[in-house]
């Protein structure tokens, strides 16, 4: 059986590093955070002001992708906003073992821990556009949803649950 590959989803907010950590630390593999992946150019773009557009977004997605596919050995967790399903198929193209766990609150929860986060300012603006962005896992795409109002254990219990589940279906299958 393959280590597991798995993107942790979500608008921002949504806990995609800090339960993306614990998922890897838990199944014993490594976690990169997406945005370390993004070129300078989104970097020094991000660094102005100047929100990304998708022309920027197509060669980090690539790069996530390479990511996991460079990673099929060890097994990977990264944390991605993924937020559109052409995005995700992006990962997929490089990477079509990947498993998506959505972390999925209403507005009230996301607002709620974005107020309670150290460190951060966002606006309530930028949750409203990311959740308009978000474009929900479909049935026929490889993930899970897990709601994130509830305690973190729990979260993480439930989202190794969902990628053990999966792995074990992969491998029946072939």
């Amino acid at each position: 059986m393959s280590a597991p590959l798995v993107v942790v989803m979500g608008v921002s907010g949504s806990g995609k590093s800090t339960i993306g950590v614990l998922i890897a630390d838990r199944l014993g593999i490594p976690f990169v955070d997406a945005d370390s992946l993004h070129p300078i150019e989104n970097v020094t773009k991000m660094a102005a002001g100047t929100p990304l557009d998708d022309d920027d977004r197509w060669p980090w997605l690539q790069t996530v992708g390479r990511t996991f596919a460079e990673a099929t050995e060890t097994g990977l967790v990264i944390a991605c906003s993924a937020l559109k399903r052409v995005y995700r198929e992006a990962i997929l193209a490089e990477a079509p073992g990947v498993e998506f766990v959505h972390l999925h609150g209403t507005h009230e929860v996301l607002s709620r821990r974005m107020e309670g986060r150290s460190g951060h300012f966002m606006p309530a603006s930028l949750l409203d556009s990311q959740l308009a962005l978000l474009e929900e896992l479909d049935a026929d795409e490889p993930g899970f949803v897990v709601d994130i109002d509830a305690p973190v254990d729990t979260i993480v219990d439930e989202a190794v649950a969902g990628i053990e589940a999966a792995e074990a279906r992969s491998a029946s299958m072939g």
